[in-house]
């Protein structure tokens, strides 16, 4: 029994200090000693860090050595007091907490009365002298004022020293299968997939592609750190990029904006036959404020995005009534062809064929394709593209106690891309190399827990659940077996096939689930002049993918046969 006990606990450790990702806090912390004028260092002080603006405060007191810490506290502006019977009390104003920052403030109390005050401003920066990270913080002002493609954030960490982009912003229809709008970015010369994310102190990775899910908006954000280096054990992967939502403060404060691209503000293009016809509005706005004062606070913000342009022209040829005669003369002539005369080859002869010929399928097929009187088949369609963007944004944060604070928070991306077809025109809406209807969801919702068990001991907890849902759904048009060719259909009323040199349709259904389950929980002690931090997350992610690609089924016909493509369709 001895053994199995040894062995449990020696595996339990051992997955503990090898986790390759340890959750990463949206934390700071305060620390320091407490000393008298003659440097003597003065246990039992009663030390305290409160947020100036929602009031929320948190004490300990100096142990046997002189020596506080005051972790896992929320980002933003603090006042420090210390008080001790037979000295002075001391306040220090101006103290700004950053994302992952760990100020060292030594307090010095002068001997007199605790109704007496000895209070120091702190505007200048605080020195770092406990982490050795080497990184940057992106505050609100710089969030909100530097120009953003999109008012992607993460645009940003480009920024910092160490940050390059490897590849465009993923999801532009390659793969179908990676959430779009988002930048794969490689730091401190590492793969663009090992750059770890955290918001609000817990992963934030999509598992399927290892690539961050979609940060709050700028509004909504409020900072973010980038670490290349020297990380604590908490980090552990690489370079890493610790972000965090904005929370409600004991006043009302928000904003409301609205971004215009509009082809009215713009002059015609010198080359350009036409003006543009881009309409593109970015709008929202974000609130927050006290629910009740010092103890209960709200955020909440939303941003939408819709895209609106003419379609740019696609050329393809179909068969003109000629070819369906049997005719290919006009169809090879050097007019139509920009490497001179075409001879086709049997069983067309002098280029030209008995219809009866030509496959039943094929001339069903052809009967629902657009019809033309150019002698080469040319026609000329657009297929107009409908892109809504949506984002939510809540959170909630609660000051049970002066032991114990909660917070949830919640974020919702929706991405739309909607084809709007000629219903006239079949290939205007299953078109080669795009999607016809694409929806793109992504959910984020993650709940916290800080619990002071002791003056020198805090525990936080964090519990997070996060999605990513696509799908992409092809127009309803036709299937083989509608045109009379006897196969097994899997997608009702989808059609794949394509004619090299002539016309394409499409149809690709694809759909991703990627669920992703985290736990977290991390225990911070002060012993002496000692801090000890032990912690650990669990996660479970689940992802199911289907494409329906291969099982259509799908047609490439490609004129090897009678050298050209429509030719060798009609021929079946």
């Amino acid at each position: 029994m001895k053994r199995i006990w040894t062995t449990l606990c020696m595996g339990f450790l051992v997955c503990v200090m090898a986790c390759g990702s340890v959750w990463a806090q949206a934390t700071a912390q305060i620390s320091g000693s407490v000393q008298d004028p003659s440097g003597a260092v003065l246990p039992g002080v009663e030390v305290a860090a409160t947020q100036t603006d929602t009031g929320v405060r948190r004490t300990t007191v100096t142990n046997e050595s002189g020596h506080y810490v005051l972790p896992n506290l929320s980002l933003g502006a603090y006042k420090l007091e210390a008080a001790l019977p037979g000295f002075r009390s001391f306040v220090q104003t101006g103290i700004v907490l950053q994302v992952n920052s760990n100020p060292t403030v030594n307090i010095v109390l002068q001997v007199g009365q605790v109704a007496e005050t000895v209070e120091v401003q702190a505007n200048a920066g605080l020195v770092e002298t406990r982490s050795l990270s080497v990184g940057q913080v992106m505050e609100t002002a710089r969030i909100m004022e530097l120009p953003l493609n999109g008012r992607n954030a993460q645009e940003l960490i480009l920024l910092n020293g160490g940050a390059a982009q490897v590849a465009p912003i993923s999801g532009d229809g390659a793969s179908g299968y990676t959430f779009k709008g988002r930048i794969v970015i490689s730091a401190a010369g590492g793969l663009g997939t090992s750059t770890e994310y955290a918001l609000d102190g817990i992963r934030h990775i999509d598992p399927y592609d290892s690539l961050p899910l979609p940060l709050p908006f700028p509004d909504a954000l409020a900072e973010f750190k980038t670490e290349i280096g020297g990380q604590s054990a908490q980090q552990a992967r690489g370079s890493q990029v610790s972000a965090v939502t904005k929370s409600g403060t004991n006043q009302i404060h928000g904003d409301l904006f609205e971004f215009v691209r509009n082809d009215l503000f713009n002059a015609r293009n010198f080359y350009a036959v036409k003006g543009s016809t881009l309409k593109r509005n970015q709008f929202g706005g974000t609130v927050g404020g006290p629910i009740v004062k010092n103890k209960l606070f709200f955020f909440g913000g939303y941003q939408g995005t819709t895209i609106r342009q003419d379609p740019s022209d696609t050329r393809s040829y179909v068969p003109t009534a000629a070819m369906l005669a049997g005719d290919f003369t006009a169809f090879t002539a050097p007019a139509c062809n920009t490497r001179g005369q075409i001879t086709l080859k049997f069983p067309v002869v002098n280029n030209r064929i008995d219809p009866d010929l030509f496959s039943p399928t094929a001339k069903n097929i052809a009967a629902r394709l657009p019809k033309t009187n150019d002698p080469c088949g040319e026609v000329i369609y657009g297929q107009r593209n409908l892109h809504d963007e949506k984002q939510y944004v809540g959170k909630i944060d609660y000051q049970k106690s002066n032991k114990h604070s909660l917070f949830g928070r919640v974020l919702l991306t929706y991405l739309d891309d909607t084809y709007a077809p000629d219903p006239n025109n079949v290939l205007s809406g299953v078109q080669s190399g795009t999607s016809n209807s694409e929806h793109d969801k992504a959910y984020a919702f993650t709940a916290g827990s800080t619990y002071l068990l002791s003056s020198n001991t805090v525990n936080a907890f964090r519990l997070s659940y996060s999605k990513t849902r696509q799908d992409t759904a092809p127009l309803s048009t036709f299937d083989a077996g509608e045109v009379g060719s006897k196969v097994y259909t899997y997608l009702p009323k989808v059609m794949s096939i394509t004619v090299t040199s002539g016309f394409s349709m499409t149809g690709n259904p694809r759909r991703l689930r990627a669920n992703l389950y985290q736990l977290a929980d991390d225990l911070s002690m002060t012993r002496g002049k000692h801090q000890f931090g032990f912690g650990g997350r669990i996660a479970q992610a689940r992802t199911i993918g289907e494409t329906g690609d291969t099982i259509l089924p799908s047609y490439t016909i490609s004129g090897d046969v009678s050298g050209s493509g429509l030719s060798d369709f009609l021929l079946g």
